[in-house]
């Protein structure tokens, strides 16, 4: 088996990364092998992956970020190399990473949140299940692929939480507030009863008119056209509504620690963005108040 076919077992039953994931790391590898003509990948030094880092800004010319993942994926094929006793050491350990500007999310303001979600047609044939899919993404953080995929059996309202799976197929319990319970039962109880539900989407929560699970290009559409009947000029999208729900717990005051759990964020580094929103809310609210600022 190839050391590249070795590395695909080995995210896909060890790291429990999506297929998709793995073969995105497959591809950075890929482009690596084709870069070395022939070379093997065992065989490659910290000169040869400088070089392909090069190529990646010159010729082939890959935004940062795209150069920041593909660097990503190599170091963890080459860390894998080593765990196996494939290679001795890791080329890529000083491979250096392209210095990115820290791009912090777009947020609404609660009551540009409350004003999406007035913006609902409650009267409409699909407004109930588009109040409750903005109430969960706003009041549980869930990423727009988690919302698509919630099921019925992971909703556990009684004990006043969902089980969420995200990233990697890991599961993580999110508490539901009453607010965005009641919104979801009354589209379970009301439209969600009078749609005719195929065989494979039966235990799925959102389902559009046809009774199949709904496409994340769907949401998508759906938050633009309501953000634009609110009159939100800023650009948002459905992990606008998971950015508002972290950042407004933190701004109450809320542990980071409780905020990466509810996000399901591997690392608080990640979750440790928002407190820099934090700070800018700070800063604009003395701007704002304050007389000798």
């Amino acid at each position: 088996m190839s050391p590249i076919a070795r590395f695909r077992q080995y995210l896909l039953l060890e790291k429990s990364l999506s297929t998709q994931t793995a073969e995105a790391y497959l591809h950075d590898i890929s482009l690596l092998a084709s870069f070395l003509e022939g070379k093997s990948l065992e065989a490659v030094d910290i000169t040869d992956l400088q070089e392909f880092a090069k190529y990646l800004q010159g010729e082939k010319m890959v935004e940062p970020t795209s150069q920041a993942r593909i660097i990503s994926g190599i170091r963890a094929f080459y860390r894998f190399l080593v765990i196996e006793g494939t290679i001795s050491a890791n080329p890529a350990a000083l491979l250096d990473t392209p210095k990115l500007g820290k791009k912090l999310p777009s947020v609404l303001s609660i009551p540009e949140v409350e004003s999406v979600i007035n913006a609902v047609d409650l009267s409409a044939p699909e407004g109930h299940r588009n109040r409750a899919i903005i109430e969960v993404l706003y009041g549980c953080g869930l990423r727009v692929s988690e919302l698509v995929d919630l099921r019925l059996s992971c909703l556990h309202f009684e004990e006043g939480y969902i089980r969420v799976i995200g990233k990697g197929n890991k599961e993580r319990i999110v508490p539901i507030g009453e607010t965005a319970r009641k919104a979801v039962c009354n589209y379970i109880e009301g439209r969600r009863q009078q749609v005719k539900v195929k065989k494979e989407a039966s235990d799925i929560v959102f389902l559009n008119h046809h009774g199949n699970k709904l496409t994340r290009v769907a949401i998508f559409t759906m938050v633009k056209d309501l953000a634009k009947i609110a009159g939100i000029t800023k650009e948002i999208s459905p992990h606008t509504f998971r950015h508002s729900f972290a950042t407004h717990l933190v701004e109450g005051g809320a542990d980071l620690r409780a905020v990466q759990e509810m996000l399901g964020h591997e690392s608080i580094t990640t979750t440790e963005i928002y407190t820099h929103l934090d700070r800018q809310y700070i800063q604009s609210t003395i701007a704002l108040f304050h007389p000798r600022y």
